[in-house]
């Protein structure tokens, strides 16, 4: 039997709804519009397209947003003074730099500058140092979205064997913090495997839900996965054009093998992806219920 496929468009449309929601009684009850500002630096394709999206989602749901471009060639100082300008700014409750960042600006620096407060992509080390002590924070959104999908799909975590395999700062170290973590959607006994682990399918064969965030296409064979697994697939890997110029995505599991022995799994697009947007919007409501003291 197939595995059920975890819609991450259908979990992310329901979760827009409940916001909407939210927003809109945010206006009529306390005069509050949640505002996201988000700051393009360059011409970067996918960037472009990434900061597209995101704006075109806060609009849907009625933030006040601004999208700020800034040249590629943007001194350092000069974007640093911009983001305290909407550190500043009451009307902005969430700050989003689209990364990657030129050569010559310093990432983490701009990072930092961010008001931990308006942090709505999860990165300050103070959310990130909240999250691992279980304190209330802004999550990172591809593994607060992994959570929604694992949360609503049904997925017992409570004592079950969960395995990540990836260890980035984005999604692999937090997504294995969550998954420990005494609360809903947590509970487990978590392990992690990465490019030194030896003998990675004697880990990732025990798993009840197996988190792949590798980076690589189909590094995931059938032959990895226990039967009757839930596997979350993170990666989004571009092998290919169709005739008609369009990218061919695959995830980092082998879906069309593995979904004959999982219980659940997520497809590549249409999973993980369409929840890490909807997430940041999350995020930015609950900044602006947070300046508002509600």
């Amino acid at each position: 039997m197939s595995a059920k496929i975890i819609s991450g468009k259908e979990v992310a449309e329901t979760i827009r709804k409940e916001l909407k929601v939210e927003v809109d009684e945010l206006k009529e009850k306390y005069g509050v519009t949640p505002g996201l500002v988000t700051i393009l630096v360059g011409e970067n394709p996918a960037s472009v397209s990434y900061v597209t999206a995101k704006q075109k989602a806060a609009h849907e749901l009625g933030f006040y947003s601004i999208q700020d471009n800034q040249p590629a060639d943007i001194a350092e100082d000069a974007l640093l003074a911009l983001i305290e300008k909407y550190n500043n700014n009451p009307a902005i409750h969430g700050i989003l730099v689209q990364l990657p960042l030129p050569r010559h600006v310093n990432e983490t620096k701009v990072l930092y500058a961010i008001n931990p407060d308006k942090d709505v992509d999860g990165f300050h080390p103070v959310n990130v140092g909240k999250m691992v002590i279980g304190e209330r924070c802004f999550l990172p959104c591809t593994p607060h979205g992994i959570l929604e999908l694992i949360i609503r799909s049904g997925a017992q975590t409570k004592g079950a064997e969960v395995v990540v395999v990836g260890r980035s700062n984005i999604v692999g170290k937090p997504m294995v913090n969550l998954m420990l973590q005494k609360r809903a959607g947590g509970d487990a006994t978590v392990t992690v495997c990465h490019t030194s682990t030896k003998n990675m399918v004697e880990h990732t064969k025990r798993a009840d839900i197996l988190i792949v965030a590798a980076g690589r296409p189909k590094v995931i064979t059938a032959d990895m996965v226990k039967d009757g697994a839930v596997v979350i697939d993170v990666g989004v890997n571009r092998i290919g054009k169709t005739p008609e110029g369009k990218a061919i995505l695959c995830g980092d599991v082998d879906f069309d093998a593995i979904k004959e022995k999982a219980s659940a799994i997520t497809p590549v697009p249409g999973g993980v992806g369409p929840m890490t947007i909807t997430m940041l919007m999350k995020n930015t409501v609950q900044a602006a219920k947070q300046a508002a003291g509600l």
